[in-house]
């Protein structure tokens, strides 16, 4: 499970049990890490399903996955004197609800985890869930296939407005680069 969340750039957070956390964005953002830890998951399934043949085989048992992803804002600490690190949050506690929900063999998806990757994943609506510790439903996908292996392509949804100030910094900022890469350029020696 280690190397496909770590294949895709995710980081395994802790092994709790007969489970695994694991989070993506966490050192290091990446525009698709919504779609990359939906593609780990599949990984794992896969890789599970390979390994489920052997157990089979040697000793007549397997092993069931369910998987649940979401997205969201989390508070994230590094202990490297402990050897651990800490991800906590809403996001965490509603994945880990997901998981549970999840029939076996099932990779079911949050809402924002969905927004992010509907472009790029088929998905079906669940009936929305009664989520442990939560008052409201939340609204579900279970994943059926990731349609390409091409990264996502985003559009602007919206026109950024009201952000001339940083728009004129923004400029002055690429200008100043391309005024001192021109005179760099020119007074190198050959």
């Amino acid at each position: 499970m280690r190397s496909a969340l770590e294949r895709h750039g995710g980081s395994v957070e802790k092994f709790i049990g007969d489970a695994v956390m694991a989070v993506f964005g966490v050192p290091m953002v990446h525009e698709d890490d919504a779609l990359r830890a939906i593609r780990a998951a599949i990984d794992m399934r896969l890789a599970l399903a390979t390994l489920n043949v052997e157990l089979e085989r040697d000793w007549g048992a397997s092993i069931d996955i369910r998987t649940g992803l979401n997205t969201g804002e989390i508070v994230a600490g590094d202990h490297p004197s402990a050897g651990s690190s800490l991800v906590t949050g809403d996001a965490v506690n509603v994945a880990a609800r997901l998981e549970q929900s999840a029939a076996t063999g099932e990779i079911l998806i949050g809402e924002d985890t969905y927004s992010l990757v509907k472009d790029a994943v088929h998905a079906e609506p669940t009936e929305p869930l009664l989520l442990r510790g939560k008052t409201e439903r939340h609204n579900a996908y279970r994943l059926v296939q990731v349609l390409s292996d091409e990264p996502i392509s985003r559009r602007l949804e919206s026109a950024m407005i009201g952000r001339d100030r940083e728009m004129a910094l923004l400029r002055q900022a690429m200008d100043r680069v391309a005024a001192d890469h021109v005179c760099h350029l020119f007074t190198q020696p050959l």
